[in-house]
């Protein structure tokens, strides 16, 4: 569905092709709208995000068997995230968890809620839950920046609820209040950003997102989902043979790094292999502009590849951003690219 933010003076809409159609790709300045999104305070529209309810008694108990995550004690208004494993640990679905009015509200990107839909019809057998679509019920609006508490404290909630997840801040208000909402935050000190602003931090702080920085083959640890999707002490869930075989036994095969790109004329695309001179090493993940690092793209490289190696991605020469690559004091990655952005 298209957003009807997308009215608003100034807003401008997405390449054809793009991930998130339907929402503003920015406000007219992309480059200041992150620097807004840095140092202040800025809100993106992501109300094209899909979401899905799951109500009943047994909600939490039979998420908690068939994801990633431990969800039996997620107390009322606690989020987190959750992943969907293949049986041999590829990551099939991701999903924002939230518990809020007796209800698990699962939001996942645009085009995907159906997939996950059918999944979790397909596991209810005998437990009192009822999953159902609810993208026109509730929307995301994102909050970035160190101001976002004071923003939302001025604005409030607008009828629906503010979540902190990975430290960002969200409001998932009624549909049919979007635009009432955007408005009183923005009136509140946010300043109106886009997708391209929201993904070029993204892209910066390490934070994958599904089907663009994953393939059919990504395990949770290549991406740095251990730790904010999945739980590595709980019970028997799809897929937890390779989860705890790559934690207990090895590491994985591919991890996810930050490249610096020579040139923003000869950008790659998602999906663009990495080369290290005549030898595939890896993948494009998402591509961006940033206003501090200019050309950067996430890339799912062999971990054989050392950060030095001069690579290809796509027709572009691009670098490994040291900070990026995950150190064995097992610090998550993007953490000390996120300190250096900060600094």
């Amino acid at each position: 569905m298209t957003s009807p933010l997308l009215e608003l003076p100034g807003a401008v809409a997405p390449p054809e092709g793009s991930p998130d159609p339907g929402v503003a790709w920015h406000h007219g300045d992309p480059l200041g709208e992150q620097r807004a999104a840095e140092h202040a305070a800025a809100v993106v529209d992501r109300s094209h995000r899909a979401l899905l309810a799951v109500p009943g008694e047994d909600r939490l108990s039979w998420l908690h068997t068939i994801t990633s995550q431990h969800l039996l004690a997620l107390g009322e208004g606690e989020h987190t995230e959750a992943l969907v494993l293949d049986l041999r640990g590829h990551v099939e679905h991701h999903a924002v968890v939230s518990h809020l009015h007796e209800t698990v509200w699962l939001d996942t990107d645009p085009g995907r809620a159906q997939g996950l839909l059918a999944y979790l019809n397909s596991m209810v057998f005998w437990s009192k839950v009822a999953p159902r679509d609810a993208t026109s019920e509730l929307a995301v609006l994102s909050l970035l920046g160190p101001l976002a508490d004071e923003v939302i404290a001025r604005a409030g909630e607008q009828g629906g609820f503010a979540r902190t997840v990975a430290g960002r801040r969200e409001l998932l208000v009624p549909r049919g209040a979007l635009t009432t909402a955007w408005r009183a935050l923005v009136s509140a000190g946010a300043a109106p950003a886009g997708t391209w602003a929201y993904e070029a931090i993204r892209v910066a702080t390490l934070r994958p997102r599904l089907g663009i920085d994953t393939d059919e083959r990504t395990i949770p640890h290549e991406v740095g989902w251990i730790g904010p999707a999945v739980h590595l002490n709980k019970g028997c869930y799809r897929g937890q043979e390779t989860v705890a075989r790559v934690s207990n036994l090895g590491r994985p095969p591919r991890r996810m790094v930050l490249l610096h790109l020579a040139s923003p004329e000869t950008l790659p695309s998602t999906g663009d292999p990495v080369h290290a001179g005549e030898r595939l090493v890896g993948r494009v993940g998402t591509v961006a502009i940033h206003y501090e690092l200019g050309p950067i793209a996430l890339a799912l490289l062999k971990h054989s590849v050392h950060p030095d190696t001069p690579l290809l991605a796509g027709h572009t020469a691009a670098q490994v951003d040291p900070d990026s690559v995950p150190p064995d004091t097992g610090e998550p990655p993007g953490r000390a690219a996120l300190r250096r952005l900060r600094s």
